[in-house]
């Protein structure tokens, strides 16, 4: 069992559990799909952390992707030297990316855009500091949830190339929506969605003179992207997988890589077993039938949440069997907000739990 811990005893329970060789693995696999570390743009906001931002800068990877001030200030403290927020920013955090540039001039910062009152403000900024603000226009292809339709970005796009200190660098193309299980249904979604911007890539060529870059597509996406030569692709989930990707993209062989260690705490009536499992542990978006996966348990169901516990139904044997204490591994099915849970990670190299490393970047504020 590649998951079982020859030191489970020293470990506090619930407890965020990295797999450092898996975590490698992945990141090679990342870049073998992709054709080489060049093409990645990886998203952050999976881990959050330093050390993995490490090892794969130390596979090759230079360009990082992430979703807020305190992953960008990790990342440039690490030693990251280009970063896409993939975000427009708003209120107080403008500031918070002026003050990021000059803290870290030697580190190329964009972020998101949709918005020509936004582009105005930004550009406000910029020009009171003598800085250059980066911006990718952030393209709407059918997920609602942030960018603007090309035909609108067409549009404005002769306003904001105008506005002082702004520079557009490129697109930013996210199809977060399209998690159609096979392949080649996905593929044609995804397919019709960035045709969608293709009008868009012409007018940008013709308006700002230069191609744009473009960063496609995020784990579910990933490989279907890699047929378009040119185009960065932005996997995150891949880093560590989950059993939710892993049941649904059999087409990308990643490797689960995080698990969450949790233990019995009480055996309150025949068949129930309460895990010390809650809503602080694990994230709870997803319906309840598709929150966890229990490696080391084979027949169970979920039956509730609250903050610090989770009660799980098993057959008789199993419960008169199992003893307050035992361990459980656990595969969330969501594995970017259970990450984000936690302070600090257990890493697991040769089945030893043997160091920590801190997931910093899950705070709101680092230092700006």
């Amino acid at each position: 069992m590649w998951y079982q811990l020859q030191n489970e005893s020293e470990i506090a329970s619930p407890g965020l559990l990295f797999y450092h060789d898996r975590i490698r693995e992945n990141i090679s696999r990342m870049i073998k799909m992709a054709g080489s570390p060049e093409r990645l743009v990886p998203h952050i906001k999976t881990h959050k952390t330093r050390e993995i931002v490490l090892l794969q800068m130390e596979q090759g990877i230079r360009k990082f992707k992430c979703a807020t001030i305190a992953e960008a200030e990790m990342l440039a403290s690490t030693g990251a030297k280009w970063i896409l927020i993939a975000y427009q920013l708003v209120g107080p955090n403008i500031d918070r990316l002026i003050q990021l540039k000059e803290k870290f001039p030697d580190v190329y910062f964009a972020s998101l855009l949709d918005d020509l009152a936004t582009a105005q403000t930004l550009s406000d900024f910029c020009n009171q500091k003598k800085l250059e603000g980066s911006v990718f226009l952030d393209v709407n292809v059918g997920m609602n949830r942030s960018g603007a339709t090309a035909a609108f970005l067409t549009e404005i796009i002769d306003s904001i190339k105008t506005l002082p200190n702004i520079q557009i660098d490129g697109l930013h193309i996210y199809d977060g929506h399209i998690h159609t299980v096979d392949f080649d249904q996905r593929k044609k979604e995804v397919d019709r969605g960035f045709n969608q911007a293709q009008k868009l890539i012409e007018v940008f060529i013709e308006k700002i003179g230069k191609e744009p870059v473009i960063i496609a597509g995020g784990s579910p996406s990933f490989n279907v992207h890699t047929f378009r030569p040119g185009v960065l692709l932005s996997p995150g989930t891949n880093v560590l997988w989950d059993a939710g990707y892993g049941e649904k993209f059999k087409d990308q062989d990643f490797l689960g890589a995080a698990i969450i260690l949790s233990r019995i705490i009480s055996k309150p009536s025949v068949g129930l077993i309460t895990l010390d499992l809650g809503h602080k542990a694990i994230a709870a978006e997803n319906p309840i039938e598709r929150r966890i996966k229990i490696l080391n348990l084979d027949n169970y169901q979920l039956l509730s949440q609250s903050e610090e516990h989770g009660v799980i139904q098993v057959p008789d044997d199993i419960w008169h069997l199992a003893q307050v204490g035992d361990v459980y591994y656990i595969q969330p099915y969501h594995i970017c907000p259970t990450v984000a849970l936690h302070e600090y990670a257990h890493i697991v190299k040769n089945g030893w739990a043997q160091e920590e490393w801190q997931i910093i970047a899950r705070k709101r504020r680092i230092n700006i």
